[in-house]
């Protein structure tokens, strides 16, 4: 799924709303005149960028007449100094939707920035890395974007668009076949069934259930190693559980098909970016502010 207008627009409101509520009084306070003003929004770390379009509407929902220029594109490296967007808005626009569009930027970007590392930490390896359900409520398509942008891929968005048996499943199911005999039998459509095992002899009473994937969940690397020499030829393998930049080499280079990692979403610091306002936008023949609304 990737970002529209009508995706992001809710998500913008919702935060311009709870930041500015019934208004911007600093602003209101400060500022005497009313016009159109230039800035950029400068990198202050290394990384990669992710979120120019909620960049964009923030400004556009306070602004209409706004526009934005992304001097970088998501997916892009940015070093620090470097200006990946310039806006030109009202003032109280600029000046209200500020701390909005840079905490989705910053946030955003932080995890494109995390999922890369995690790519590059894995070498010439070539597993499928995917995110998990641990999202911050309420961002989840926002942090899958973001994921996608840095490198990896999505695993199932939620309950509703794959199937994971997990340990609390096959408990209340009667174990491992049982679970995934059900869910065979009462599936209305055609989806790869994900079975979790914790040891070697989960994985052993597992392989024989009829799953398409076994997720490896907390299991080291040696485990795993084992459960790759020993894997039923359709079944895929999957590590997952403490999976972090310092050891995912060690899982990659054990044989599994996928790795997933919460820690690309939930371990991930946001990546900094200031907002610096140029001045007032002129008029080039009389050298006036250009006039703006809001």
């Amino acid at each position: 799924m990737e970002l529209t207008p009508e995706i992001v627009d809710p998500y913008v409101n919702s935060a311009l709303r709870e930041d500015i509520g019934s208004g911007d009084m600093t602003t209101e306070a400060v500022l005497e005149r009313r016009g159109k003003v230039t800035a950029r929004i400068v990198a202050r770390q290394p990384g990669v960028v992710a979120g120019f379009l909620l960049v964009d509407r923030t400004f556009a929902l306070l602004d209409s007449g706004s526009s934005t220029v992304s001097v970088k594109a998501d997916g892009e490296r940015v070093s620090p100094g470097e200006t990946v967007i310039r806006v030109t808005a009202a003032a109280r626009a600029v000046l209200a939707g500020e701390r909005t569009a840079l905490n989705f930027l910053q946030h955003l970007s932080g995890i494109a920035t995390r999922v890369d590392a995690y790519m590059r930490a894995m070498g010439d390896r070539a597993p499928i890395l995917l995110d998990t359900r641990k999202t911050t409520p309420g961002l989840r398509i926002l942090e899958k974007y973001a994921v996608r942008i840095g490198g990896a891929r999505n695993h199932r968005m939620g309950l509703f668009d794959g199937v994971l048996i997990k340990e609390n499943h096959q408990i209340l199911a009667g174990g491992p076949e049982k679970a995934v005999r059900n869910a065979r039998s009462r599936l209305k459509q055609k989806l790869p069934i994900a079975i979790e095992v914790h040891s070697l002899d989960d994985f052993d009473a597992a392989a024989g259930s009829g799953a398409d994937i076994l997720l490896l969940d907390n299991m080291s690397p040696e485990q795993i190693r084992l459960a790759v020499q020993r894997k039923p030829a359709k079944i895929q393998l999957e590590a997952s559980g403490r999976i972090d930049t310092g050891n995912i080499s060690g899982y990659a280079s054990t044989g599994v098909e996928r790795i997933s990692a919460g820690g690309l979403i939930h371990a991930a610091t946001w990546l900094d970016f200031s907002l610096m306002v140029d001045g007032w936008k002129k008029n080039p023949e009389t050298n006036a502010p250009i006039p703006g609304g809001n």
